[in-house]
Order: C-alpha cells, then sequence, then structure tokens
C-alpha cells in the first residue's frame, strides 16, 4: 500500500507524545530537572526541542543549546529541524564541555544526544543537580531497532520523558522505526532523507546480519575441531 503521504514535510509534524508534562505532575519548583523527548527520525523531536526552549527564552531565561560536532547536515551554529525550524547552539566534541559552557545557565538544551556517547548521563545529571532545567532530544533506537545509548539510561534518570512517532511511509500508520535505505553497517551514519525513513512496527525491515569471513569461517572450524 503506497504512503497516504506525498512529502517528507508531511511525517516530520505528527508527534504522539506520551507526556508528564500536561496530565499529573506539576513542573518542579526550586530544583533541576531533565526531561528527554525521544523517537525516530522525522517524528518531530527538534521541533519540541525548539518550541521548548524558545519558550524559555521568551520568559528571559538564561538558556545554552548544544549539539554533536558530527551532525552537520544543516547548520553548523544552529540546531535546525527537518521543517527547517532553527535555533542557535554551540557545537561540543564531548559531554563535558557543557558543564563549562553552560555555568551561568538555567535551561540547557541538547539535540541529537545519541551522539555524546554515555558520558552525557553524569553530565546531565550533574546539571540537574545544579538546579537547571536539562531538556535532550534524540534516537532512542538506531537503524537496526535496537536501544541506542545514551537514551535509554538518559530516560530511567528523567523526570519527564517523552514519545514522539512519525507517520510510516510505507503504509501510514504511526512509525517507531527509522529504515536505513542506504548500505552501511556502520551505527553511526548521519543522514537525510536519501538515507533514512520512518517505518511502523509491521513494515521495518531489520538489517540482515553479514555473512562471515572467510577468515571468521576458518576460526569456528578450528575452535570445533
Amino acid at each position: 500500500m503506497p504512503c497516504p503521504y506525498n512529502s517528507h514535510s508531511d511525517f516530520s509534524f505528527q508527534i504522539f507524545s506520551i507526556s508528564a508534562f500536561s496530565l499529573m505532575h506539576p513542573s518542579p519548583r526550586n530544583t533541576g530537572w531533565l526531561e528527554v523527548i525521544c523517537g525516530p527520525m522525522f517524528s518531530g523531536k527538534t521541533e519540541e526541542l525548539i518550541r521548548r526552549l524558545t519558550r524559555a527564552q521568551i520568559a528571559k531565561q538564561k538558556v545554552e543549546i548544544f549539539k554533536p560536532r558530527i551532525d552537520a547536515r544543516y547548520a553548523t551554529t544552529e540546531i535546525v529541524s527537518h521543517s527547517r525550524l532553527a535555533i542557535p547552539s554551540r557545537l561540543v566534541d564531548n559531554p563535558w564541555e557543557i558543564l563549562e559552557l553552560a555555568r551561568e545557565a538555567e535551561v540547557v538544551g541538547v539535540d541529537e544526544a545519541q551522539f555524546l556517547g554515555l558520558d552525557l548521563v553524569p553530565v546531565v545529571q550533574q546539571l540537574a543537580d545544579d538546579g537547571k532545567r536539562v531538556i535532550c532530544a534524540g534516537l532512542d533506537t538506531d537503524y537496526r531497532g535496537l536501544p541506542f545509548e545514551p537514551i535509554p539510561q538518559l530516560l530511567c534518570v528523567a523526570e519527564y520523558i517523552d514519545k514522539t512517532l512519525a507517520i510510516c511511509m510505507q503504509c501510514g500508520n504511526p512509525a517507531k522505526h527509522t529504515q536505513r535505505l542506504v548500505e552501511s553497517t556502520e551505527r553511526i551514519l548521519v543522514g537525510q532523507y536519501d538515507s533514512y525513513e520512518p517505518r511502523c512496527r509491521k513494515c521495518f525491515v531489520p538489517p540482515q546480519p553479514a555473512p562471515p569471513s572467510a577468515e571468521q569461517l576458518a576460526l569456528t572450524i578450528n575452535k570445533k575441531r
């Protein structure tokens, strides 16, 4: 069945959210906290991050925004969503730089958190313990459909979690997977519409494991002898 959505911009706005913010719990007072926005590509994660950070700026709060240096798809000095919403940001090579750069901030935003590794977890914990509001956005699963660190670890320590879904480009159902469209076994492969598309559980096709090399076969045979 062809997808009923004719352009990539259609599915980047569709967000299904399970959020504690608007349901049971009031916003904390006199303490820091961590918010995590996660989901597949093209599900509106960066748009939601930009929305929250923009509101904080309107409220005259001191805001610092970061993204990993590896993500230079649309701009090097801005966080940019696939629908071209943008907000100024700083590039970092590792999470520990954020502690110093965000020293005076009240609100800290981090986009593409999956590219910053497990060291991001103690960094955001320290920021929140210091009384800052920290908002992280990133992919919760990789192109294989497996958990993408450090998002699972961040979910465990966050006060607020939003799970965003895209629209499956094959059938139009809510999509939780990111389907890689190009040949590569690299876990981190920065790309856009030509490299990835959102897929639902039914339409997602996990990559097949690569066949063993001659050397690997020889080692296996020798071990069995």
